[in-house]
């Protein structure tokens, strides 16, 4: 059996023994899979030094072998807070107006992928399947071709990707794309993302495409694009729901609403989540029902993420400004509309508060899936379940039609959704979520990452 390597900008490196077979989504699934496989996980260690360094920090738990180095401050921000989290990010989640073209961090994050290249190659065994994981490391199987690695080497990106006539406004953007071409196997979380790549391929550089089988042939070589979804962790989820602390997070937040209905969204504290605009949304049910401030109460968790990103300080501020409005314009003694949280839950918390809430926001102006709506899902109670509300630019929204699904960019969708939600009838609820579950159940991480290593090892044919 071929041994995995996982290659992606972060490790989780298990604290303990033992301690990474406790990790649920996408890290509990591929600890698995490098279980299965004695494979190796390598990536950045989260960590700064002040010179670039040649040392591999080397972890060994449960046959798993995690590999990270640090990089310099430099480096930081050129290739993360840079190139992948000010340039790509933006550009692959539609929002040219945040794009930053430059070239120092473009050459910054080409620099990262070679370190990468560099570091990891003599951990690279001849018959290793490679799996490279997301926008931060799309060169890097070319990178590693170069070094004269003929293995199988598979790419996976999380994140949308755009429209052709988005994406040519990257300089460089050909290079990019011939890196990717790389690969063996690319893949990416709906056909929606997969279509774009291959209009890019077969339109920008002339590529043989076979849009049935996602054969694209360039320069002699072969690579297959497919779309996975990928799914949430449903073993591991479902048993946080089992835990102490769930329950108890369920009946914190019940007894906290004082008989209102529950309203929830958890996201990351990012543009691309459409945060102000839910909250505008909001704004705009409670202008329409003023009578039903006391029927509702909406509880955003946004945990703060790349902090020294300029684009991420300021949504911060739009969102607290807007959540002050109006909560300054409806709340009373006894009475506060909007709860707006800045910092995360444990997955079991998020259970609780899952289960206790009977109507879930997901509304992002793009995604590439969105787990937290099948979280969402996956913690409803069968007998009674919540309403999803769910972004029709969400990658989630192609597998979870029966979802309310809104154009986030319009408060009056929104706030027809959420009237909607309040008076569905509980059968209506049932029949929605029955529609739902099934597919948030066995669509999941583990059938995931099994059908895109079986594709990457047997040669996706």
């Amino acid at each position: 059996m071929s041994r995995l390597v996982v290659i992606s900008n972060r490790v989780a490196v298990p604290k303990a023994r033992g301690a990474a077979g406790a990790q649920g989504g996408l890290a509990g699934a591929l600890n698995s899979a490098l279980k299965k496989h004695k494979g190796v996980w390598f990536g950045w260690s989260g960590n700064e030094s002040k010179k670039p360094s040649g040392t591999i920090n080397m972890q060994r738990s449960e046959g798993v072998t995690t590999a990270t180095i640090d990089l310099t401050p430099q480096e930081v921000d050129d290739y993360y807070n840079g190139y992948a989290n000010s340039t790509l990010w933006p550009l692959f989640h539609y929002r040219l107006d945040l794009t930053r073209y430059e070239r120092e961090t473009a050459k910054g994050y080409e620099r990262v992928n070679e370190r990468f290249a560099e570091s990891v190659t003599p951990l690279i065994e001849e018959d290793d399947l490679v799996w490279v994981h997301d926008y931060h490391l799309l060169p890097l199987g070319e990178r590693l071709r170069s070094r004269g690695l003929k293995n199988r080497i598979g790419f996976f990106l999380h994140t949308p990707w755009p429209p052709t006539r988005l994406f040519v406004s990257l300089p460089s953007h050909e290079r990019l794309v011939k890196t990717m071409l790389e690969y063996d196997v690319v893949g990416f979380q709906t056909q929606e993302w997969l279509e774009s790549f291959l209009h890019y391929c077969q339109k920008e550089l002339g590529a043989q495409v076979n849009e049935d089988t996602g054969e694209i042939v360039y320069g002699g070589r072969k690579c297959i694009a497919r779309a996975y979804p990928i799914g949430i962790d449903w073993d591991h989820f479902q048993a946080q729901g089992q835990t102490e602390d769930a329950r108890t997070a369920e009946k914190r937040l019940l007894a906290s609403t004082r008989n209102r209905i529950a309203m929830i969204g958890v996201d990351r504290l990012d543009y691309s989540k459409g945060l102000p605009e839910r909250i505008d949304g909001i704004g705009r049910f409670f202008d329409q029902h003023p009578e039903r401030v006391r029927d509702l109460v909406f509880i955003q968790i946004a945990p703060p993420s790349r902090e020294d990103v300029d684009s991420y300080q300021r949504i911060r501020e739009e969102l607290e400004q807007k959540t002050g409005q109006i909560n300054g314009a409806r709340s009373d003694v006894d009475l506060v509309p909007i709860r707006y949280v800045n910092r995360g839950y444990s997955h079991a918390e998020l259970f609780g508060f899952f289960r206790a809430s009977k109507i879930g926001m997901v509304t992002p102006l793009r995604d590439g899936m969105n787990l937290v709506a099948k979280e969402y899902l996956a913690a409803q109670d069968p007998e009674d379940p919540g309403v999803l509300i769910l972004s029709r630019f969400a990658g989630a929204a192609a597998q979870l039609p029966d979802a309310l699904l809104v154009n986030p960019h319009s408060p009056d969708d929104l706030a027809h959704a959420i009237d909607t939600a309040l008076d569905m009838p509980k059968a209506e609820r049932i029949r929605r979520y029955n529609a739902s579950v099934a597919t948030v159940q066995n669509d999941n991480v583990e059938a995931w990452t099994e059908q895109f290593t079986a594709d990457l090892a047997g040669g996706a044919i």
